[in-house]
């Protein structure tokens, strides 16, 4: 049993406690309203919501399955996160945050409102939204909840049960409580304070980490441990990457990903990840966090400094624990035979190298990884269930503190569900790939649409959402054998059928909406008939002319992020000659963003005032 040294328990006790204070010191300021409750008031500056964002996407769960695609897949792993995907965040800082943000409303699910107005398709649209929101929080909190029982099983020193699954699933479920207690109480106040606190401690660690790494490991000796090929960004038609002698395993754990033909994976990949950038954040807490920015130009500043903060340190800590065990573990593993499990590398390297003090330190900093993205995941639920449920259609004159405690209530129970499924969930990659693929698939079409196509209305939204959905639980039974990215295609079809048809068999949508939602976000795409219309009424209107810089900034902001993610790689296993060719593109690309991307961010349309801007459809202020 491992034990560890009590100034590492105290550590991490210590860092516990200050956790669930600062979710009770803040709840008062948090409990004001809902707006207060969700959104911070729109008080919170960007820098602080960049941070807490990076926080949130720094999760545990999450970091164990990269250490994994880096020991198994080498440089070529860097492509992989591209499944979720990670390049969003460029498409959000160029454009998306800025539309999202001009919308002036609280959740995703209030969006519909403002995109398709009140009538029984919108109603429709909004109950899909939430639904779609709610299957998305409870999946990323089973996703959490597995991470996060493998973790700590593997470091606290108490054992709960004698049976390996239920000591992890105890465990799960004592620090998802402790989590819960804290976000539920302080709500968005709470969970940036707490996060933005978090970050710091997992940026020193990961640092640190990777100075440890780099002493105990050198490229001479990492070289007898890996497969040709490994040290490699580019790739050929097929992966070729052959563990056969080194570590037979991983060729096992390739082929049952079904990524061996590297160039059709991410070709798809990429093709899938556009389409879902394009459709802009699911209704989670990334959405949150644009909609709690304080303009829309924040917004989008807060979408870039994500991936300027977050990548480089990840990284090192993700490198660090990969090189540890693949230049002093390798021999342990291969004795586990068919039988490895190639999430616990995380936790075998950090036991046997991390020297006390740091060890608690870094676990605290993967504590905090866990906590943040499951209290901004938990932050996120409740938004919808009250805000665009019980607000909306059952208690609309309910008082700020009754629809508080309808939040708790909301958090609480999404919790429960979310650790149920958990229960029955052992694979991380497994609830990974089908989040990603085929619930995300289902999300994609009509989401894409909404943006950038006038005629799309609220019954296409509907039935391509609803298509979508039941594709994404449907299509990987039929195809239990296909990895979940291949069948993403198919679930598109479905959802874009649905999208067509449920637009055009029915009415053109409130005509008064559209130009009300046309004039306050500016979108590029197919909206001349709308931008028509509005010019009658207001000749200063003009068209976004954006859409070719929009297009060439997010290219160039997809290779500025690979570079730091890369850079950070290459930094612990001492490639300096690829650092250095890292970083000038990291200065080149930054430079070309800085006089094309920032240096052109406005609010809001030039024809259009911060006034008229904050009037909703009928010509009364918005709430924010």
């Amino acid at each position: 049993m491992f034990k560890l040294h009590p100034i590492d328990t105290a550590i991490i006790i210590g860092y516990l406690v200050i956790t669930v204070f600062i979710g009770f010191w803040i709840s008062k300021r948090a409990s004001k309203n809902i707006d207060s409750y969700f959104l911070g008031g729109n008080t919170i500056p960007w820098y602080a919501l960049g941070l807490s964002n990076a926080s949130g996407m720094f999760d545990i769960s999450g970091t164990m399955w990269m250490v994994y695609l880096l020991f198994v897949y080498g440089l070529k792993s860097i492509w992989i996160p591209w499944l979720w995907p990670s390049f969003n965040q460029i498409f959000m800082m160029v454009f998306l945050s800025i539309w999202l943000r001009r919308s002036r409303v609280m959740t995703g699910a209030e969006w519909i409102r403002f995109r398709f107005g009140e009538g029984r398709g919108a109603q429709l649209a909004h109950l899909i939204v939430v639904l779609f929101a709610l299957i998305n929080v409870i999946g990323f909190l089973a996703y959490g909840f597995i991470g996060i029982g493998k973790f700590a099983a593997s470091f606290l020193p108490w054992q709960l049960s004698t049976d390996p699954d239920t000591n992890v699933n105890l465990y799960g479920l004592i620090i998802t409580t402790l989590t819960t207690v804290y976000v539920v109480k302080g709500g968005m106040f709470s969970v940036v304070f707490t996060e933005v606190l978090q970050f710091f401690i997992m940026t020193v660690a990961c640092v640190w980490v990777g100075a440890i790494a780099m002493q105990e490991t050198s490229p001479e000796l990492l070289d007898q441990m890996i497969p040709e090929g490994w040290r490699n960004l580019s790739f050929g038609w097929k992966l070729d990457l052959d563990w056969t002698g080194i570590l037979d395993a991983a060729n096992d754990k390739i082929a049952s990903d079904g990524w061996e033909w590297f160039s059709i994976f991410f070709m798809l990949m990429l093709f899938k990840g556009v389409l879902q950038s394009l459709a802009g954040p699911a209704p989670n807490y990334d959405m949150q966090r644009v909609l709690s920015a304080r303009t829309p130009r924040e917004a989008a500043m807060m979408s870039g400094f994500v991936s300027l903060v977050l990548l480089v340190p990840r990284y090192m800590l993700i490198t660090g624990l990969t090189v540890l065990a693949l230049c002093h573990f390798s021999d342990e593993l291969t004795a586990m035979g068919s039988n490895i499990d190639f999430e616990l590398i995380l936790p075998l390297a950090m036991r046997e190298f991390i020297p006390v003090g740091l060890l608690g330190l870094l676990i605290s900093a993967l504590l905090a990884a866990f906590m943040s993205t499951y209290a901004a995941t938990v932050n996120a639920a409740p938004a919808y269930v009250v805000n665009d449920i019980y607000k909306r259609y059952i208690n609309p004159d309910a008082s700020s503190k009754t629809y508080v405690w309808m939040s708790y209530a909301i958090s609480i129970a999404v919790v429960i569900i979310g650790t149920a499924f958990g229960f029955f969930t052992k694979s991380l990659n497994d609830i990974v790939q089908w989040i990603v693929a085929a619930l995300y698939g289902g999300y994609t079409a009509a989401n894409v649409l909404k943006w950038f196509w006038w005629r799309f209305n609220s019954y296409g939204y509907f039935w391509g959402m609803a298509a979508g959905i039941a594709s994404a639980a449907i299509v990987p039974q039929l195809m239990p054998d296909v990895t979940p990215l291949y069948g993403f295609p198919v679930i598109l079809l479905v959802s874009i059928i649905g999208c067509i048809a449920g637009s055009l068999l029915t009415p053109i949508d409130d005509l008064e909406v559209l130009k009300n939602f046309y004039r306050k976000v500016r979108p590029w795409g197919f909206w001349k008939p709308i931008h028509d219309l509005v010019a009658q009424e207001h000749p200063e209107t003009v068209a976004n002319q954006s859409m070719t810089r929009d297009w060439l900034n997010t290219a160039v902001g997809m290779i500025w992020q690979t570079a730091l993610a890369v850079a950070g790689v290459y930094i612990v296993i001492q490639d300096y000659r690829s650092l250095v060719i890292s970083v000038i593109v990291i200065l080149v690309t930054t430079l070309i963003l800085k006089f094309n991307w920032y240096d052109k961010l406005e609010d809001y349309p030039a024809d259009l005032s911060y006034e008229s801007s904050r009037e909703d459809l009928y010509g009364m202020p918005s709430s924010s």
